[in-house]
């Protein structure tokens, strides 16, 4: 895979990428590839809803109180009959299973990655 284009430090600036705590998770069966709808805790912002195709690496039980990194000042984003408020991230693998960014000790929800 080839780097993407170069860009602006103040194109940085423009993502808002923060720690949120995943406090559930519901099958998506009407979703077209297999995933997850959940509900994330990021402190002050309050609670967002985001579909992750997250399936493979996670059983549902294990992601309930893990700690997340996402993208949370993308527009909503629908998705079969369910609105995508932000996005988590991930590393995609060889068989293209995605593996959640996280935090290595525990923070604060909400807080700002910069």
């Amino acid at each position: 895979m080839l780097i993407k284009p170069e860009i602006s430090w103040e194109d940085f600036e423009k993502i808002d990428i923060r720690s949120g705590t995943i406090i559930s998770v519901s099958d998506f069966p009407k979703a077209r590839n297999p995933s997850y709808q959940l509900e994330i805790d990021f402190g002050i912002l309050g609670i967002r809803k985001s579909s992750a195709q997250i399936t493979t690496l996670y059983p549902k039980g294990d992601l309930i109180g893990k700690q997340i990194l996402a993208v949370v000042n993308f527009p909503k984003k629908q998705i079969a009959n369910f609105f995508s408020e932000c996005l988590v991230l991930g590393v995609y693998g060889e068989n293209n299973e995605v593996t959640l960014l996280s935090t290595t000790l525990p923070v604060k929800n909400g807080l700002q990655v910069g």
